[in-house]
Parts: C-alpha cells; structure tokens; sequence
C-alpha cells in the first residue's frame, strides 16, 4: 500500500474549511496527460491557488494508475520547483465501485468520489458508507453525490439532469459519513450541456443556458449549515475557443455551457469544490487544430503540445482568479 502521505499529498478536509471561510472553490481540474499536468501545475503555482488534481477511471485506463500516480509525486516536486508549495489532493473522479475506490486509497490517493447516484436512494447510502468506513482509516476523503448530472464525460453518461433533493440530504450524509457532497442543480457534463431549445437568445444572438437552481443550494445549505458542496459540470464552454475549433475544422454544434457569472456566484456559497474538465479539452483541441492548420507540415508533438499546453495554462488562470475566487489562497 502507498500512502498519499508519503507522496506528499493532502486530503481536502483543510482545503475545504479555508475555502468556507473565504468565500471561493478549490479548483478541481482533470488530466491524462504531461501538458494537461504541466499546465494545471503552472496556472495554480503562478495564481497562487489550492489544487485538487482530478483522475477518473478512464484516465487510468488510458496512461495507467502507476504512472498517474508518481505523476502526482512528481508534482509535488515539480511546484517546490517552481517555488511555490501549495497544497496539492489527488482525486478519484466518479468512482463507481468500492474496488475502485479501495484501489485508489491503496494506491497514493488523498480523496475518493463514490459515485451512487444511479442506485436508488438506500443503495447509494450503502455503498457510500462501504467506501466512507474504508477511507477514513487512512485519512482519505470521501465525496458522495445525491441527484444525477446529465451528460457524457468519460465512463459517466446520463440522458437527464436529477435534482437533489434537499430533504434527502441530512438523512444521507448522517447515514454515509461523507465529508462532501456533489449535487444536482442544472450543472451538466461535456461540452454540449443544453439544447439550444432550453437556451434564450439576447439581441446578438448569443445563447443563454437556463440559470443554475441556487433556490436548492440554498435549502441545501439551511439543511447542511457549514458543510462543503461540490459541482460537477461546470465548465463554461468558452464561445471564442468553439469558434477557433471550428474555423479550423472542428464540427462542435451547439456547444453551451455554465455562464461563469453564475459559477463566480456558486463559489461565494457552501461550494467549496468545482470541476472543470471539458474547458480544458476544448482549450487545447482549438490550439492544436490551429497548429495543424497554419502549419500542415509540422510533425513534432512538442511543436503542437506545447501551444495546447500554453492555452489550457492561461486558462486555467482565468478561472483560478476570475471564477473560482482561489487565487492568492496559500
């Protein structure tokens, strides 16, 4: 067994609390990848920011939990490097299994999501608790999620948004033990959240997304006073980056996502945690579709990785300062 201990890591108990405390979310960015890490490391170093560094099971799948995991020792390294230690958790994201969630803690990670959310109410409770009472024993953070996101990201697919329900809440984390809970609250996975038919148009023709629920945000709060939330989905789907894909051959219809005022608003709130992972995709896809473009005879990864990774750096800035509130939080 390795401990996350060991690697330096921490779990988001501490993370979580400050965040309450001031007023923002701890940044939660996925990667498979060096560039992907390279950059979340560089915008969070340079912003002064927490990080949560996020790995779903698809992620292990394509680059293998081993080297994911001495990818996150080599963090840890990498930010002393850059002369700034902030406090680094690796995450499971949407763990469905307790196996899954075991071979993770067994295996350097600092906080685990299960995720139970497509199993009725009384089997979510229990396979959370399951994951929860194992955790804890190695001071691992555990996130659970009440309600269900729709959308497609990696392994985790739903036709339609569930809200959660907030007279479930207290029930569920009193019977799990979770120290965080996702919820449902019109947040949506992948890049194409809303059909342009759920969208209102202003005199310029942009799309609006209908808002977030904040009216069940804030019942959850008065039901859970002082206790972290977290959003999945929330990436904004920025429309400059859709039209650099797409005016360098990208076909991406009706992409739409979370206006970032609102998850600005989110951040002031019980909302301690936010993930962001397909504005990162679409980040580096538009600058390395532009490399291919203006430059159709190049070859070499690190002349088109390289810009990707320069892209998803600024980036992930913007949001750390101008979304999320954590930047200057260490």
């Amino acid at each position: 067994m390795v401990s996350y201990k060991d690697l330096g890591l921490v779990n988001t108990n501490e993370m979580f609390k400050k965040a309450m405390a001031g007023k923002y979310a701890v940044p939660a960015y996925n990667f498979n990848n060096m560039e992907q890490m390279q950059a979340i490391l560089q915008a969070c170093v340079e912003t002064r920011s927490p990080l949560i560094l996020q790995v779903s099971s698809g992620a292990r799948k394509y680059a293998n939990s081993t080297i994911l995991r001495n990818m996150a020792k080599g963090a840890v390294e990498y930010v002393k490097e850059l002369g700034c230690e902030i406090p680094i958790a690796l995450h499971l994201d949407h763990g469905d299994t307790f196996e899954l969630c075991k071979d993770c803690i067994d295996n350097g990670f600092s906080s685990v999501m299960i995720d139970g959310s497509h199993h009725s109410f009384e089997d979510n409770i229990a396979l959370t608790k399951q994951v929860v009472e194992y955790a804890h024993q190695h001071d691992v953070t555990v996130e659970g999620e009440l309600g269900q996101l729709a959308g497609v990201e990696d392994d985790v697919s739903a036709e339609k948004s569930t809200y959660t329900k907030p007279e479930e809440v207290i029930e569920f984390v009193k019977k799990t033990g979770v120290d965080s809970l996702a919820i449902s609250i019109g947040t949506s996975h992948g890049a194409n959240k809303f059909t342009p038919e759920q969208c209102t148009r202003n005199a310029e023709g942009i799309l609006s997304p209908p808002p977030l629920r904040f009216d069940i945000l804030e019942e959850i709060e008065k039901q859970l006073p002082g206790f972290s939330i977290v959003l999945h989905g929330s990436s904004s789907v920025p429309q400059d980056i859709i039209k650099m894909i797409n005016d360098h051959g990208g076909q991406l219809k009706d992409a739409i996502g979370i206006p970032e005022d609102q998850l600005r608003r989110a951040a002031k709130s019980a909302v301690c945690k936010i993930n962001i992972d397909s504005d990162g995709r679409l980040a580096m896809t538009a600058a390395v579709r532009k490399v291919f473009v203006e430059k159709p005879g190049e070859f070499d990864p690190r002349k088109y990785l390289g810009p990707a990774r320069d892209a998803l750096k600024e980036l992930y800035k913007h949001k750390n300062i101008n979304v999320l509130g954590s930047a200057n939080q260490v």
